[in-house]
């Protein structure tokens, strides 16, 4: 499976960003995806998945209420609708994937990362 993620970019405070996750390769439908990011001096870190199928989705407690992911098996894409961005959501952002379905807690595949940066 090979992901490519899009859709990062400059966005003031309180703005939003779509990301955009395209897998190829071979249908994604089965598996748990989401995102994690890597702010600069910052390990990476989970910030939502979604269940295969779209059954269930988890967030990381910063992004609550403020992003929401979601998945069109169809098209094999995966998004990430930020709303309400804050500076400290500046960061590279990584699609994920994996066999299976929930926990997403054993990523096989990675995409390649998007920039996002957050003015004040």
């Amino acid at each position: 499976v090979q992901l490519q993620a899009s859709g990062g970019g400059l966005v003031q405070a309180g703005g939003s960003l779509r990301l955009s996750c395209a897998a190829s390769g071979r249908t994604v439908s089965n598996n748990a995806m989401g995102w994690f990011r890597r702010a600069p001096g910052k390990e990476r870190e989970f910030v939502a998945s979604i269940n295969w199928k779209g059954g269930g989705t988890t967030y990381a407690d910063s992004v609550k209420g403020r992003f929401t992911i979601s998945r069109d098996n169809a098209n094999n894409m995966v998004y990430l609708q930020m709303n309400s961005l804050k500076r400290e959501d500046t960061a590279v952002y990584y699609c994920a994937a994996q066999h299976g379905g929930f926990p997403f807690n054993r990523v096989n595949y990675w995409g390649q990362g998007t920039q996002v940066t957050v003015s004040s």
